[in-house]
């Protein structure tokens, strides 16, 4: 690989902890710049088109077959150098596939700067839980970067003839960046790896705490509360079938939002904006929650022992997956399936287990992990920033607005990607 200069690193770190002077974002609004994203003026230059190649890869051959599910591989997307290069495996944030926007946006950044690299969709997506998870009831932490892990090693050994690899690293965002921390405390037992760097965007601090917001942002913001969720659903459902009527691909929580806003000449207010990511969020969790309830057969939204088939109509239920908040879901279906592995748990020791405080000294110690995010982050409680700062020190770069990920295109944010990840290479 081209030499990079040393110097930069120093450099680089000497302005982590805290993103100051100037910083161009031009989004203020927290809610705002979550579902806008980078104007395309701000946004960095990449290339329009890599070598981009769609792989499977099957991670339980003997996983009998849903008639509902027919493919029993689990897809992931390459892109690869022609030469001997570091790779790094991303890991998409919830409900979202290996092609989501942002993947694609986080391949081209890896791609320029001179890496293979290997998307991998969210353990909370539809491929994922059915020919990858282990327990097919997706949302811990630590299970689920279990199986991360082993996905990658089978990948690592399915790309050993095909790929030179000189060393490996990490990076996801949202939900992925609190994976890739667990993928890497793992690591640290197994060394299969041995991540060179490890980068977490926008992670949330406690799911739990997290998906909850997400929850509030829907049933605080739409008329009627709770009572009014149908009204607002069937009114989505009208602008989401003309938006995508010629669509082959959908992540809700991606390129969903902005096409919605977008539609509706941009003239939506902000409480509107704001159940749209609420909504956004929650459709991704009733594919979540459909999706195991089918695979494990749990009877929680089809009746038990039902077996769908392809060309049956799954409105009805997932209508009824929809009404599902995460709260009920974890109180109602994800506790009590891990209290019967466990039995002597209790839902607060599920909900820390399921945070980054559950590692936090690891955290505090890996000096190969660094963090990046937002003042004003949407998914954050109260204090939440200060856990990163207090936690990672120098290596956090918080920049002080952007929402969710909304600022992730900036010139200035993909510049930091960048010289963070090349420094390590000579």
């Amino acid at each position: 690989m081209k030499r990079i200069l040393l110097y930069i690193l120093p450099l680089m770190l000497s302005n982590l902890c805290y993103a100051t002077g100037e910083y161009g974002y031009p989004i203020d609004d927290p809610i705002v710049a979550t579902v806008v994203g980078t104007p395309k003026d701000d946004a960095a230059a990449l290339a329009k088109d890599i070598p981009r190649s769609e792989k499977s890869i099957a991670i339980f051959a003997n996983r009998p077959v849903k008639k509902f599910f027919p493919i029993n591989t689990l897809n992931y997307t390459l892109i690869s150098q022609a030469h001997k290069a570091p790779l790094i495996f991303s890991i998409a944030g919830t409900g979202a596939s290996h092609r989501s926007a942002k993947m694609q946006l986080l391949e081209k950044v890896f791609y320029r700067a001179g890496f293979h690299v290997v998307s991998l969709p969210s353990p909370t997506y539809a491929n994922f839980i059915v020919n990858a998870s282990s327990t097919q009831v997706p949302g811990h932490l630590v299970q689920d970067s279990k199986d991360l892990y082993f996905v990658m090693e089978r990948i690592r050994q399915q790309l050993s003839s095909q790929l030179k690899i000189s060393n490996y690293y990490l990076t996801g965002y949202s939900l992925g960046g609190a994976q890739a921390a667990f993928v890497a405390k793992l690591d640290t037992q197994k060394q299969t790896f041995n991540f060179k760097k490890v980068l977490l965007i926008n992670p949330p601090v406690s799911l739990f705490n997290s998906v909850s917001i997400l929850d509030d942002l829907l049933t605080d913001n739409i008329s009627g509360g709770v009572q009014g969720f149908n009204t607002f659903f069937d009114e989505l459902m009208q602008d989401f079938s003309k938006i995508y009527q010629n669509s082959e691909h959908i992540d809700f929580n991606d390129n969903f939002l902005y096409r919605i806003y977008q539609d509706n000449n941009k003239k939506i207010d902000t409480d509107r904006l704001a159940a749209l990511i609420g909504i956004s969020f929650r459709l991704s969790s009733a594919n979540m929650i459909f999706t195991s309830d089918i695979a494990t057969n749990a009877g929680y939204i089809l009746p038990k022992n039902h077996q769908l088939h392809p060309t049956e109509s799954t409105t009805g239920y997932f209508k009824v997956a929809s009404r599902i908040s995460f709260s009920d879901y974890f109180t109602e279906r994800f506790y009590p399936f891990y209290r019967s592995i466990n039995p002597g748990i209790t839902q607060e020791d599920l909900k820390f287990s399921t945070s980054l405080s559950s590692i936090e000294h690891y955290l505090h110690t890996a000096k190969n992990i660094a963090v990046v995010h937002n003042e004003d982050d949407i998914i954050l409680a109260p204090g939440d920033i200060d856990f990163f700062r207090n936690t990672f020190g120098s290596r956090a770069y918080i920049y002080p607005k952007g929402g969710h990920l909304g600022n992730m295109g900036y010139s200035e944010n993909i510049e930091f990607m960048l010289n963070y990840f090349k420094a390590q290479e000579q």
